[in-house]
């Protein structure tokens, strides 16, 4: 806050320093106002952009109790905290979270800049530390609330939630929204014959090759038990999808769960596989992924089953 008060102090007689003081409240202004740490990101990566000429960000989140660092936002090109024209900043939240703001000019000139201005640019990121603070602990909490312990992936209220907000992308566009349900065959037996710990190292192998095969934009839930709910966005078409879901399949035949020294588990799954349409529910649509995996499993293991597929006297009331 030293900086803060010495601007403030020479604001009354140096105009540079008003500006500057200026120039720091209004981010601090509009930071108040961002939805989420990532929008807080871009916001400080805009203002660095249009006073200093910065060119290139990367905003990340370091976790001092397991020394890890990930990266919320980038912008621009690649860069090296070594570089030449690159200077960092450490926001210290009093969380377990500090702040990494890293950025880099592409000219000497502007780098010059930021060497005048390091004063100006220590006392915005001072003076906006509880904001980044407070968008951390919302992070943390929202993620608390929608993430399955076990996995690590979202739980059927988030995805949910995160569909509806693409819903009028599906209808106004020729993009689409399809739903997997999947489940891990005869699930249980590994419970009875071993325990829940290694039920849970079966739960991850899966969500992790489940990630391994979809894009960024698409979210995978964890619902009950063995089952898992993928939303796929934007696919181009139904073969897409199914060659996704035939690779998930695949590829998760082929893991090697270790139960103990002597003892290598290999599991298997089935999908049921649904395109949401505008005149149904999100619900609806997860009842028929939920019937197409049904009647996956009573086929056999490693089955893709397609909603539009079922007959309709093989079809049973599952809610």
């Amino acid at each position: 806050m030293k900086s803060i008060l010495e601007l403030i102090k020479k604001s009354a007689n140096d105009e540079r320093a008003f500006v500057a003081l200026e120039r720091i409240y209004g981010l601090n202004d509009q930071l108040m106002y961002a939805r989420n740490i990532t929008e807080s990101a871009d916001y400080i990566f805009t203002w660095l952009s249009i006073h200093f000429n910065v060119d290139n960000l990367t905003f990340s989140l370091f976790d001092i109790d397991d020394n890890t660092k990930s990266i919320i936002y980038k912008k621009g090109e690649e860069f090296y905290l070594d570089d030449e024209l690159t200077m960092f900043f450490i926001i210290n939240t009093h969380t377990n979270l500090n702040a990494i703001v890293s950025f880099n000019t592409n000219s000497k000139v502007h780098f010059e800049i930021l060497q005048r201005n390091y004063s100006v640019i220590e006392a915005a990121f001072s003076q906006i530390a509880p904001i980044i603070q407070s968008g951390i602990l919302k992070k943390n909490y929202v993620e608390s609330q929608s993430i399955d312990s076990v996995t690590n992936v979202y739980n059927r209220q988030y995805l949910t939630k995160h569909v509806k907000k693409l819903l009028s992308l599906s209808k106004n566009k020729t993009s689409s929204i399809y739903f997997l349900m999947i489940g891990i065959d005869h699930f249980k037996a590994v419970i009875d014959e071993f325990d829940y710990d290694v039920g849970d190292k079966v739960l991850i192998e899966l969500a992790k090759v489940i990630h391994g095969n979809i894009s960024e934009f698409d979210v995978v839930a964890r619902l009950t038990g063995d089952e898992f709910l993928v939303s796929l966005i934007n696919t181009s078409s139904k073969n897409e999808v199914e060659k996704t879901a035939q690779k998930i399949i695949e590829e998760f035949s082929k893991i090697e769960i270790t139960v103990h020294e002597k003892y290598i588990l290999k599991k298997t799954i089935c999908i049921g596989l649904t395109l949401y349409h505008t005149y149904e529910s999100i619900d609806d649509a997860i009842k028929n992924a939920d019937m197409a995996l049904y009647e996956a499993k009573n086929t056999g293991r490693s089955t893709l089953q397609h909603f539009t597929e079922i007959k309709e006297e093989d079809t049973i009331d599952l809610f």
